[in-house]
């Protein structure tokens, strides 16, 4: 399966993302894509962490832009894989994520994971 260059790749979804424009984002999603995420379990507790489609997707990343008018991200590296990138990132908070993203014949997200390193999910942060 084709995998987009990643840098290009990388630079639209920084770009999008700083803007705070979740379409943007979006439109690199499949419609029925998996996405899971610890910040989710805490934003939509009825998710578990998972959510499903790009309609819950949407949900999920508004109602979480909502709480963080700060939101910034800054792209550390970029991971390159058969279907697959992995976007090495800081946050707004300065902890490190990875954000492993899994492409479908078309070229669109199919599957995509948050992860982070556990004291940046403690429930007290």
């Amino acid at each position: 399966m084709p995998t987009p260059d990643a840098h290009r790749f990388a630079d639209d979804w920084v770009r999008a993302w700083n803007a705070h424009d979740v379409e943007a984002v979006l439109a690199h999603f499949h419609d029925d894509v998996l996405f899971t995420s610890p910040v989710a379990a805490r934003v939509l507790p009825e998710t578990g962490g998972v959510v499903r489609g790009k309609d819950a997707l949407r949900r999920y990343w508004t109602t979480a832009l909502q709480g963080l008018p700060d939101l910034h991200f800054e792209v550390v590296d970029v991971y390159r894989g058969e279907s697959t990138l992995v976007i090495h990132y800081r946050n707004q908070r300065g902890d490190l994520v990875n954000e492993v993203l899994i492409f479908d014949a078309d070229g669109q997200v199919r599957e995509g994971h948050g992860t982070y390193c556990p004291s940046a999910v403690s429930p007290s942060r």
